[in-house]
């Protein structure tokens, strides 16, 4: 028998086909010296790169030269290249705006890339309102208002909306004023430090100076602010205003207590972001400080795997991509490391297009803005490693659940069912994702049951997963490697039996509870499968059923809720889903309707005095059965 050596060519540390590298090399020299995008795909037509540059002939030669690529990333993405295309741009600006979009539509795989397409949010300070207020918004409107941000996430921006409340005293009710000053006596957020707006007897002005405190403090003005609200405590406490003299300590106190939490940086005229990347074979990431006013406010870790590239090109394409969400980009923005000219030419150029002033791009050599670049690139790599880390354990849970399983692949992503009912109403299935042993929470989904008329938890299922697996033929849709179900062999064979005839081959298994209601094993056609000895497994299932549990219960909670709140009002002789509605709407809850009088109960649009008056009939009952 002879053996047949096909011929290679060695790029890097991996080898091609002769034959395709000397097409490819042929075709990239025939490309020209202009601005471009260039679309690299495998063997099956998949797009597996999208790049740009200003000389698309040279760049895309690079990938072809015997001495191979710039990285092993690199090189592993060469390797399985077969064939590209490219589009000629005008201008390099051109080419990394369609290499933004490309990058979008595609998806490649070797293309570092934001996993989600959120905009970030801000602090909105309507200044220019008589009671003005902060809000949370996604957009920076050409308006009198001031903007602080943008933040990571809206948990942050609401966390400062309430640490402002607490420290200035500004109201955290639902009220809307001047609408309700006047309409509530004895208002208990006086007695914890609120200015209590509602009240008649305090003047607007009284509002407006705690919030413009509030907004001189997030504007970095800390130290003023300060020496603002010590005067006051001293001028008050010299006219025996003993009271005030003690609520202006106690908010003193508060804004020190603040201050101490926030980072300062650099003067407080200061507004820049900090930009740091750590490279390495199994995680990389990138790290951005925010500082405005002076201050460090906020950061943000990107991570990315091993075989995604981060080199000058890909990082360029990301920053791109991460400032085009934003709303306000800051003047300056200061990178831990060089990039190539061509690449900082050409983010500075779209960036500042984008901006509409220009923004500077820098990698600080010495100072203050050296130091902190040098922060952020420990804390990228600290993080990288940590995430390395936390991947590896989750990775050999993995595999060990597919050996106990006898699965066929390792379990990436993981679709896990459970049912919940309150009674015969708000029957509800959650859908929780796991993949590579982390939630993936922006595909969790919720099924509000519709063709079961009672408690029937099979039947619950049966449509829960049959309407899940409808979406599997959706664009982009990716089908799980394992679903896993809450509850014993009948749970699993019902989901498994509609796999079956939908013609879908995903292994199904039950998660089965003790009588403490613990995990306590894994239940598939052959049977019951201890995990009690096996720790990191356990351990996995125990977080999925509990996720899956918890999820589940919230939504079919927040749903009765709701329903009782309307329900309750509706049972009332006049009261119908829409007065519902807006009384629970004008007194923030049934609680806020239950305590208004008549006469407040007839400020709302359609409550008459008698309709107001079956109200309080109908309160006052309840409360007398209770009574009894």
């Amino acid at each position: 028998m002879r053996t047949r050596f096909l011929p290679f060519f060695r790029i890097g540390g991996f080898m091609v086909k002769a034959e395709y590298a000397a097409r490819l090399r042929e075709k990239a020299a025939a490309l020209p010296l202009s601005p471009g995008v260039y679309i690299m795909r495998d063997a099956g037509g998949k797009v597996i790169y999208v790049g740009k540059s200003r000389a698309i002939k040279n760049r895309v030669s690079q990938y072809f030269h015997e001495n191979g690529g710039s990285s092993p990333k690199t090189d592993v993405m060469t390797s399985h290249i077969f064939d590209f295309d490219y589009i000629l741009c005008d201008t390099e600006m051109e080419a990394l705006t369609l290499e933004n979009s490309l990058i979008k539509l595609y998806h490649p795989r070797y293309n570092i890339k934001l996993k989600d397409d959120k905009s970030y949010p801000y602090l909105k300070a309507t200044v220019g309102e008589e009671y003005p207020r902060f809000v949370v918004t996604r957009r920076r409107d050409a308006d009198k208002a001031k903007y602080f941000g943008p933040y990571t996430g809206t948990s942050t921006a609401f966390g400062i909306i309430s640490a402002m409340q607490k420290a200035f005293g500004l109201p955290s009710c639902r009220r809307v004023f001047p609408r309700d000053r006047g309409r509530v006596a004895n208002c208990v957020y006086r007695q914890l430090g609120c200015v209590a707006p509602c009240d008649p007897e305090v003047p607007p002005e009284t509002y407006r100076e705690a919030f413009s405190e509030a907004v001189a403090f997030l504007s970095g003005n800390d130290k003023e602010v300060i020496a603002s609200l010590t005067e006051k405590m001293n001028f008050a406490a010299e006219n025996l205003a003993f009271e005030a003299a003690a609520a202006y300590r106690d908010r003193i106190h508060a804004v020190k207590k603040l201050e101490e939490k926030q980072k300062v940086v650099a003067n407080p005229d200061t507004e820049r972001d900090i930009v740091a990347w750590h490279v390495d074979e199994p995680v990389s990431a990138i790290c951005v400080f925010y500082i405005r006013g002076g201050k460090l406010i906020d950061s943000e870790l990107f991570y990315f795997s091993g075989g995604e590239i981060l080199d000058s090109a890909a990082l360029t394409s990301f920053l791109f991509e991460l400032y085009t969400r934003r709303e306000y980009i800051p003047k300056e923005i200061d990178l831990s490391d060089v990039l190539a000219d061509e690449d900082i030419e050409a983010l500075g150029e779209g960036l500042s297009q984008k901006a509409g002033s220009r923004v500077c791009l820098r990698t600080p050599m010495r100072g203050e803005t050296r130091r902190l670049c040098d922060m952020a690139k420990e804390n990228a790599a600290q993080k990288a490693t940590e995430y390395a880390r936390a991947a590896a354990k989750d990775e050999k849970a993995l595999v060990r659940l597919a050996v106990l399983c006898g699965l066929e692949t390792v379990p990436e992503r993981i679709e896990a069912f459970d049912i919940s009912n309150f009674g015969d109403e708000n029957i509800t299935a959650g859908m929780v994702v796991y993949e590579n042993g982390k939630p993936k929470k922006s595909d969790y989904r919720l099924f509000h049951i519709k063709s079961v008329p009672g408690r029937d938890d099979y039947a619950s299922m049966r449509e829960a997963v049959s309407r899940r697996i409808a979406h599997l033929a959706d664009k982009d849709a990716v089908p799980p490697d394992l679903i896993l179900v809450d509850g014993g062999e009948t749970h699993r064979s019902v989901a498994a039996q509609v796999l079956a005839d939908a013609g879908l081959c995903i292994p199904v298994f039950g998660m089965v509870k003790d009588d403490y209601h613990k995990t306590r094993a894994l239940i598939g056609e052959g049977g019951e499968i201890s995990i009690a000895a096996e720790r990191s497994v356990y351990t996995l299932i125990y977080k999925i059923q509990e996720e899956v549990h918890r999820f589940t219960v919230s939504k079919m909670s927040a749903a009765k809720r709701k329903t009782e709140k309307t329900s309750v009002l509706e049972s009332i002789d006049g009261i119908g889903k829409a007065r519902a509605r807006a009384l629970l709407s004008r007194f923030g809850g049934l609680a806020g309707v239950r305590a208004a009088d008549k006469e407040t109960l007839c400020t709302v649009p359609g409550v008459t005095p008698a309709l107001a008056e079956r109200i309080l009939q109908f309160f006052n009952s309840k409360k007398d059965g209770k009574q009894k």
